[in-house]
């Protein structure tokens, strides 16, 4: 032994990584012997921001900054990084102001509708020669005539439906239900005719507004919006359910 003093140190180390370009904080592992020049071509990796524009700070476990790592040729273990140490990536490259991701700066194409029409190259084209959508007439024809029909059934089913009424509400999939009409017409929270009902229970959805626009008072969650045809018109009395009991 000639009493010198061997300090062994292990050869990677767990730092934690934080940048201009983003908010968050990651841990990773690197190898104390790769260069400067090689770290930044890691981080480079993690963080997006390209090798040759970027400056490192270190900060110590406390956040406390220590020194830049600005020797590209150094060791990154000749430096003062410890486990858990905070290394800091400057962004130089331009992203961190937007200007990559600012896209009211680009300048917009725009093409004329009769040229679109005319391209043989485009997706409107395509759906053209295959007939998809509205581009196949028949099949349009057909969905317009329904519509045209479902809305004739609804107008038809409404004249025979009157505010004050008492009835029954039949909504596939859902339980029978029995309240009062409220409302019958058009609204303008969707098309076509509906039928407002307030149920003898807390059964619906609203408060006899939508969206803003009131068309019957009832409590909340006792209204609800109901196409004309699911709607039964009849002698359905309220049912006692005997909350005036003791």
């Amino acid at each position: 032994m000639d009493g010198g003093v061997t300090v062994i140190t292990n050869p990677t180390v767990s730092v934690r990584l934080t940048s201009t370009l983003n908010s968050f904080e990651v841990n990773r592992r690197f190898n104390r012997g790769m260069t400067i020049a090689e770290f930044k071509s890691k981080l480079e990796l993690v963080t997006g921001t390209p090798a040759s524009c970027m400056d490192l700070q270190l900060f110590s476990v406390s956040d406390k900054f220590l020194q830049k790592l600005d020797d590209n040729e150094a060791l990154l273990g000749s430096y003062a990084v410890d486990d858990d140490c905070r290394i800091h990536v400057i962004d130089r490259s331009g992203a961190q102001t937007g200007e990559f991701t600012d896209l009211s700066k680009v300048e917009k194409y725009e093409m004329a509708e009769d040229a679109y029409d005319k391209r043989t190259d485009s997706a409107r084209s395509f759906l053209k020669k295959k007939k998809v959508g509205r581009f196949n007439e028949e099949e349009s024809s057909r969905r317009e005539a329904e519509q045209a029909k479902r809305e004739e059934e609804e107008k038809t089913a409404s004249a025979a439906i009157a505010v004050g009424s008492r009835c029954q509400v039949h909504v596939a999939g859902q339980p029978t239900k029995i309240g009062t009409v409220m409302f019958v017409g058009t609204a303008e929270f969707k098309p076509g005719y509906w039928v407002g009902v307030k149920y003898d229970e807390p059964l619906g959805k609203n408060d006899g507004s939508v969206s803003g626009k009131r068309y019957f008072e009832c409590q909340a969650k006792y209204g609800a919006f109901v196409k004309p045809t699911a709607v039964t018109v009849g002698d359905f009395p309220e049912e006692d359910y005997g909350l005036d009991e003791m």
